[in-house]
Formats: structure tokens, sequence, C-alpha cells
């Protein structure tokens, strides 16, 4: 199928999950899209114009579809990929950065060593824009770690869970929104 954008791609598919991962959740899965070369194409390139145009030259990818998002955004623009990993994926030492869940405590690790932060423009990249709180512990994390958080690209949003107003001061990319910010 032939799509006109990104949004069209997402619009047609998304696999929509009632009651997922709890009831009275509508899970938006995008497995399919990812599937999807055409899809995937589409939402990439528009995801890889946004951190283009933000100048960055590092993505940092979030665990886990961000991984998929992340690394091939920045192979299409040349640049490396940050896997922002779950607390006890990667081995010692690592930079540690704990936030709130709605149901607990969960952190975010980096490499402490063999990857140079320092004065790194980065995008963080993800799938999803919910409450905000993992993209704000990946830039306080990374921001720790002397690199420059300087914007976030998703490709949905949750409206009414106050993740963008978290995000704000940075721009914010959602390709399935109204608008960018």
């Amino acid at each position: 199928m032939a799509y006109a954008n990104a949004r069209e791609a997402l619009a047609h598919r998304i696999r929509f999950v009632e009651h997922f991962p709890v009831e009275g959740v509508i899970f938006e899965d995008l497995t399919p899209v990812l599937a999807d070369a055409e899809a995937f194409q589409l939402v990439v390139n528009e995801l890889a114009q946004a951190c283009e145009r933000l100048g960055a030259d590092m993505i940092g990818g979030l665990d886990a579809r961000g991984f998929l998002l992340g690394s091939a955004v920045a192979y299409k623009l040349g640049l490396g990929i940050l896997a922002v990993r779950k607390k006890g994926k990667l081995p010692p030492p690592v930079h540690s950065q704990e936030y709130e869940l709605e149901y607990g405590m969960a952190a975010l690790e980096v490499p402490a060593s063999g990857i140079p932060l320092e004065g790194r423009k980065i995008v963080l990249v993800d799938d999803v824009l919910a409450t905000g709180g993992t993209l704000v512990a990946a830039r306080k994390l990374l921001e720790r770690c002397g690199a420059t958080v300087i914007g976030h690209a998703v490709v949905l949003e949750v409206a009414g869970l106050g993740g963008r107003e978290r995000l704000a001061g940075l721009p914010l990319t959602v390709i399935n929104a109204d608008k960018a910010c």
C-alpha cells in the first residue's frame, strides 16, 4: 500500500489492543508499523528530519522500542546511537537515574566508560510519550554525564497524562499529532 505520509501509515498499521496492559487501557501496538517496510521508512524519515533540524550529533534510543526507532534514525543520519537501558541490563560501571512510575520506581542506565558523552548534543527518541517520566529521567541522566539533550522525537502521544508539559522547554516532535512543538 502506498501511504501519503507517516501519519497515514500509522493510521492504517497501528493495532489497537483493548484492556492491555491493564483493564480500561487501549494499547497502541506499533509492531505492525515496524513490520511494514514502507510505514517503517516513513516513520523513521520523519523522526530523522526532526533530529537533523535540531542539530543532533548523537541519538539516544530509550529501552526498548526506542532502540529500534533510534537505531534506524541514527543510521539514516550517519550518527551513533546511545542505548539508554533499563536498570540491570548493562555490565558495571554504569551511570543510573531513578524515576517514579505509577506503580513504583524504575531506573535507566548508560555505561560509565567507553562512550564519551561530554559535550554531545543528543535527541531522545522513543515510541510513545505518556507521562514523560522516562524521557525526563533519560534527560537528567545524560545531562549528569555531560551531554546536552536538545529535543525529543516520538511516534505517539497519549494525551491528558501530562507528558508534554513535563518536557516543556525543549523541542518535541510527535509524528501522530496535530503539531510539533
